[in-house]
């Protein structure tokens, strides 16, 4: 049964005791009875007595509500001790603890999923400000060496602005990358898909990269001689795909090495894989190689010219197509990517 409710107690319980002094006041005044200082002194008593009455009424109220508080957080708790159903404040703490445990069960997904994209968002911030200030710092030094008389000296004018023009495009290239980023993420960048030929494809993207590739001794192949295979897809974005991976092979691979792309069959799909002999890159970078900015080694990589922005649009790309990418490496012998693309 629901205990009273304890401000009902306390208001009956004052309205009573006001009562009864107000009695006795007039009773004792009317009658002459007592003198003006015996009455103050009997009224001080009784409303001695009454306070202590009270007292005591609130400490017990209290000390009732603390036995059921800790009663119903041991209960809550799941202790063994406590009595299930028990009522605290009009609710059933039974029913109460299974209400929160659910409730917990069901936000607790949704709450770590906050805190890993509040974490993303502060690592984002502070990428892309210090990705954006290296080029703007050269780009500053640059004019400012110009404007203090760099520009009359022939030896370094030339020099210093087509070195203020690099990162110009640098920073450029960080922009597009970021914009290409967010419209794949916010849907707003439409696919084109279609029909086409992605051995022709690829066979062009080796041919327009051969001569970066022999800058490092670097040979570039399609494994075996393949028949036209077709597929479906945005021809252009999926360029953009094999492109960045091969350019990836080819700044972090070895010298004197080769980069391979392959092709296998998997009942409707077709598995696209551009594979390196390189150096490889260790277990631990492997869950994190394709978040934006993320370098395995971030030194060289800001050495050769990337954003750290490639392979985070390589899996969006992929992800719009409704496939998979994947990357598996062994340190000192190589890195393969895997993606999937619908037969046509």
């Amino acid at each position: 049964m629901k205990p009273t409710s304890p401000k009902f107690l306390l208001v009956v319980i004052a309205i009573g005791l006001a009562l009864l002094l107000s009695a006795s006041i007039l009773v004792f005044y009317n009658m002459k009875i007592i003198s003006t200082w015996q009455l103050a002194t009997i009224v001080f008593i009784i409303s001695f007595i009454t306070s202590l009455i009270l007292f005591f009424f609130i400490d017990s109220l209290i000390l009732k509500k603390v036995n059921q508080l800790s009663i119903a957080v041991k209960n809550f708790r799941g202790q063994d001790d406590a009595p299930v159903n028990t009522y605290y404040g009009g609710y059933e703490v039974e029913n109460l603890r299974k209400e929160i445990l659910a409730w917990a069960d069901e936000r607790k997904d949704e709450i770590e999923r906050l805190k890993k994209l509040e974490v993303y968002r502060k690592e984002f911030l502070g990428n892309v400000s210090h990705e954006l200030k290296t080029p703007i710092f050269n780009i500053q030094g640059y004019v400012l060496t110009l404007l203090d008389g760099g520009l009359e000296d022939e030896t370094i004018n030339r020099d210093y602005l087509m070195r203020a023009e690099r990162s110009i495009d640098r920073m450029i290239t960080i922009v597009d990358d970021l914009e290409a980023i967010s419209q794949l993420e916010t849907g707003e960048l439409q696919l084109e898909p279609e029909r086409f030929d992605i051995v022709a494809l690829s066979k062009d993207i080796l041919n327009s990269l051969e001569m970066k590739a022999t800058g490092k001794g670097i040979m570039l192949s399609l494994e075996g001689e393949r028949e036209p295979i077709f597929v479906w897809g945005d021809r252009f974005r999926i360029r953009q795909v094999i492109t960045n991976l091969v350019v990836n092979s080819i700044k972090y691979g070895k010298e004197y090495g080769e980069t391979k792309i392959s092709f296998y069959e998997n009942f409707d799909l077709i598995q696209i894989e551009v594979n390196d002999n390189g150096i490889g890159i260790s277990k631990e970078h492997l869950p994190r190689l394709f978040e934006r900015f993320y370098r395995v080694d971030k030194s060289r990589s800001r050495e050769q010219g990337g954003t750290g922005l490639g392979l985070a649009i390589v899996k969006h790309i992929i992800e719009a197509h409704d496939q998979t990418i994947t990357a598996s490496s062994e340190e000192g012998k190589g890195t393969t990517f895997a993606f999937t693309l619908v037969k046509a």
